[in-house]
């Protein structure tokens, strides 16, 4: 142990500058901390910026005004219900009681505009407590202009549109039945009016993760909490009663030590794109790094933290995803697609193994389980003419890239499909059989896919079952599905008030952890759109309370620290 020298002093640090760490510093500001956000990568916002920004947080103040507010008993019982004993009810309370008042603290800055994305269903609406209307709330589109010097630092995304075109979750749900519902060609011809519109004002519009993260960083540049790039955090500093008192960290080259009066949050993002650690952790279908969280997660809060003797749990599970692999490298999401009513998703025995449009996270556990990695999207010509499908219009052809790395067959029947993926013809064959019967009677008798509201919210309103329809029109695609991933769930454990616990259970005083460096609240599970971000931002904001309410028992004059 040496005495500690410190260049920089603060109140409360935040590592990460996602949703979760940019909500702690609006808190911590808000409480009177002196605050700083240091980020490892060049641009702000990590996996919450490449995010469809929805934000799953019942009774928020957005909800409420449109008459979307609930008995937090229900919300208990549909979280409960979901996370099946494996989450204390201490956490699930403070979430459920949190998430309200973060909101209404935001709610009282200019820049915070938000709206009910109403008819999103939870993904379990069939649960005691579950909603059909869902409860999701979503950044009204935001000119990143208003950020100034700031704007060339947020981190972009894979959704923004030609043309400066922007569209929220609302706008994509309907342009997607473009070709099938009023609605569609409504949205489409809004979607031209912004396109020309952008052009004459030359705005620089935000919708999503982008818009949300544009958002907070206006509020905490009107707290005047600094957000330091480039500055990785390589280890925790500790005094000697093994309180967390600052950090050391690399700020473009150069070694800094930063001392933090009233404690440290990590929110690191989890362990997405650290390949030693997904093979160590994940189950063996899941280690393949097909996964759309940020670059820089490599899982450094995790890591620091287990240096501590913290605690680990949920560590072999993931925010799944079945995704595209793009020739190029990019991660294409698939969450509309597999509502798409002609088609379904077989293994490698040609048969469908589970309800295709059921939520994602449940849809990958299936595959998982069953070792159906790759699995197969298949669908007719009419699919491929009436709905978008992995960013690509419809009506329009498939890059050749995507055949020429075997990303997508194309035939002009089943059995000259099956042959070209490796499956066989006959099992192929009597899949879609099958499945055309149910179409025809509107109720898949196998896995119930259509049964539920989550289900219908993507699918076509046109069909007697918005989820099924004949697979009969040739020529057929099959495109290689991947057990894909927004990010690990596993991590830290933590208690109610984001404290990163020991093994014991006893807290590691001055530490805190929120988002996906933490185990989820939402254990194996996934309540609703927008549950990820949604307990990152109110697990930061009861750290920033916790920490604004307790003083380290550390004094400064005896100050002697061990990094």
């Amino acid at each position: 142990m040496t005495d500690q020298k410190w260049d920089t002093t603060v109140d409360f640090l935040i590592v990460g500058s996602g949703g979760g760490g940019m909500s702690a510093g609006i808190a911590a500001a808000d409480l009177g901390l002196d605050t700083l956000i240091i980020e490892k990568g060049k641009k702000f916002g990590g996996s919450t910026a490449i995010s469809g920004g929805g934000i799953w947080i019942p009774n928020a103040p957005t909800l409420t005004r449109k008459g979307g507010g609930d008995d937090p008993a229900a919300i208990r019982r549909y979280l409960k219900t979901l996370t099946a004993g494996t989450v204390p009810d201490s956490r699930i309370d403070a979430y459920i009681d949190g998430g309200p008042k973060l909101m209404t603290l935001l709610d009282r800055s200019k820049h915070m505009k938000l709206y009910w994305v109403k008819g999103y269903s939870d993904y379990h609406p069939e649960e005691d407590g579950g909603s059909a209307l869902g409860r999701t709330i979503e950044c009204l589109p935001f000119d990143t202009r208003k950020l100034k010097e700031d704007e060339q630092f947020q981190r972009p995304n894979s959704m923004k549109g030609p043309l400066g075109l922007w569209v929220t979750s609302k706008d994509y749900h309907d342009l997607a039945m473009v070709k099938r519902t009023w609605a569609g060609r409504r949205a489409s011809m809004v979607a031209a009016w912004r396109v020309a519109s952008n052009m004459v004002r030359r705005r620089h519009m935000a919708t999503g993760g982008r818009a949300l993260v544009a958002r907070l960083r206006m509020v905490l540049k009107d707290a005047g909490v600094p957000l330091w790039l480039r500055t990785s955090m390589t280890e925790l500093v500790t005094a000697p009663d093994g309180t967390v008192i600052g950090v050391v960290a690399e700020r473009e080259g150069t070694t800094v030590r930063i001392r933090a009066r009233r404690g440290v949050l990590l929110a690191t993002g989890g362990f997405d794109h650290n390949q030693q650690m997904r093979d160590e952790y994940l189950p063996e279908h899941g280690r393949a790094n097909i996964s759309a969280g940020a670059r820089e997660n490599k899982g450094d809060g995790i890591r620091v933290g287990l240096e501590l003797g913290a605690a680990v749990d949920l560590m072999d599970d993931a925010w799944w995803m079945p995704s595209v692999f793009h020739p190029m490298g990019a991660v294409i999401p698939l969450v509309s697609e597999r509502c798409i009513p002609p088609s379904v998703i077989v293994n490698a025995n040609g048969e469908r193994f589970t309800n295709e449009s059921s939520p994602y996270v449940n849809f990958v556990h299936d595959q998982l389980e069953g070792g159906h990695v790759p699995a197969w999207f298949v669908m007719d010509t009419k699919a491929k003419n009436r709905y978008p499908f992995a960013q690509v219009l419809p009506n329009m052809p498939f890059p050749q890239g995507f055949y020429d790395s075997g990303v997508i067959h194309k035939a002009d029947t089943l059995a000259e499909l099956a042959e070209k993926i490796g499956v066989p013809a006959d099992k192929l064959t009597a899949t879609i059989e099958r499945f055309n019967g149910f179409a025809r009677s509107g109720k898949d008798e196998d896995f119930g896919r259509g049964d539920s509201a989550y289900d219908r919210y993507y699918g076509d309103p046109t069909m007697k079952n918005p989820n099924l329809d004949e697979i009969v029109k040739g020529p057929f695609y099959a495109i290689r599905c991947e057990a894909g991933d927004l990010g690990t769930k596993g991590g830290l454990v933590t208690d109610e008030d984001a404290r990163v616990l020991r093994g014991d259970g006893s807290a590691i005083s001055g530490l805190y952890a929120t988002g996906n460096t933490t185990a989820s609240v939402m254990g194996n599970e996934y309540a609703g759109a927008g549950a990820t971000i949604g307990p990152s931002m109110v697990f930061g904001y009861l750290a920033a309370k916790h920490a604004a309410a307790h003083t380290l028992p550390l004094s400064e004059s005896s100050e002697r620290a061990s990094a």
